[in-house]
């Protein structure tokens, strides 16, 4: 078997690579790989890793070799998924490795527009503290999570940690229809009411038709006009333009994004303008724990172990 990772260097530093060096004989170890370099890395393997490189149709029909694409990811609209069942490749993905990250990622950006510690850091470094006539600071409103609504789209593993966290915080917890469905299961609101009675909203929901830009300006216009929408889901489920309209016009509280509809961004990217005001943006690190990246690479080992004894594990096709 001969297999190629795509891009390690997304993976960072500090793992044990062993187990996955060892499930197959012949590797290609890739730092990188761009658009115009995947089709001939792809030529003649069996087994491929990819992380976010794109594997589009084109490549797919033309790696008459390829037998399993293990996306070392939970998401995988990287890869062209009708493609690759034409053309009998099994594409398989990792759950619940980053559960942990994510869900103490989410809470801290909650605690971060909560408790405005970053304002506060900012002017005590600024000498706003030693200049002061009190014993402290009040100059940025500290919100209380405890009793507030938490609103969450997206109910799977990473949508109930945070529930459980927020929850012991204090919060009542929402949890939201799927979008698009034509009827209310028990136990959840639909989106737009959610959208509504939520003090917070939190996504967890895969990047599909229905869920490309959920969070639209008609969306944001629902939302109190002191809520926080946090998305470490997927960028394309925000509107970027109208995200930054309704920041710039106080239509919503405020944002905290670790996912952008371009990544990485360019310089230039609107969102990057640090003249919006109330917005918190992280480069994709929520799950970058050193804990949920080996869980990651042991989930990689375990799907092409379970390949090489004739099963298929964690198929998405």
């Amino acid at each position: 078997m001969r297999g190629c990772f795509l891009d390690v260097g997304s993976m960072g530093d500090g793992l044990d690579w062993d187990a996955l060096t060892g499930a197959v004989d012949d590797w290609q170890w890739h730092h990188n790989t761009t658009r115009e370099q995947v089709a001939e890395r792809v030529a003649g393997m069996d087994i491929v890793v990819t992380n976010k490189v794109v594997l589009d149709a084109q490549t797919l029909e033309g790696a008459d070799r390829l037998k399993l694409v293990c996306v070392a990811a939970t998401g995988f609209n990287n890869v062209d998924i009708d493609a690759a069942a034409r053309c009998g490749i099994a594409v398989v993905n990792v759950t619940g490795y980053a559960t942990p990250a994510v869900s103490q990622h989410v809470l801290a950006l909650m605690l971060a527009h909560a408790t405005r510690w970053a304002s506060y850091d900012a002017a005590v470094k600024r000498g706003d503290w030693a200049a002061s006539e009190f014993f402290c600071l009040l100059d940025y409103p500290i919100e209380e999570l405890a009793g507030q609504t938490l609103g969450l789209i997206g109910h799977g593993e990473l949508g109930q940690a945070v529930g459980r966290l927020a929850e012991a915080f204090g919060m009542r917890v929402l949890v939201g229809e799927r979008p698009g469905a034509t009827s209310i299961r028990d136990g959840r609101v639909a989106v737009d009411e959610l959208l509504e009675r939520s003090d917070m909203i939190s996504l967890h929901c895969p990047l599909t038709d229905d869920t490309r830009h959920l969070i639209d300006a008609d969306a944001l216009a629902r939302m109190k006009n002191t809520a926080f929408l946090i998305n470490t889901a997927r960028g394309a489920i925000v509107d970027s333009a109208a995200l930054i309209a309704a920041l710039k016009d106080g239509e919503i509280g405020g944002a905290a994004l670790d996912v952008l509809d371009q990544e990485p961004p360019p310089a230039d990217h609107p969102l990057l303008d640090p003249a919006i005001p109330n917005l918190i943006v992280t480069p994709h690190s929520a799950w970058g724990s050193r804990g949920a990246r080996q869980r990651m690479l042991e989930g990689v080992t375990a799907n092409i172990q379970a390949f090489l004894d004739g099963e298929i594990r964690n198929r998405v096709n």
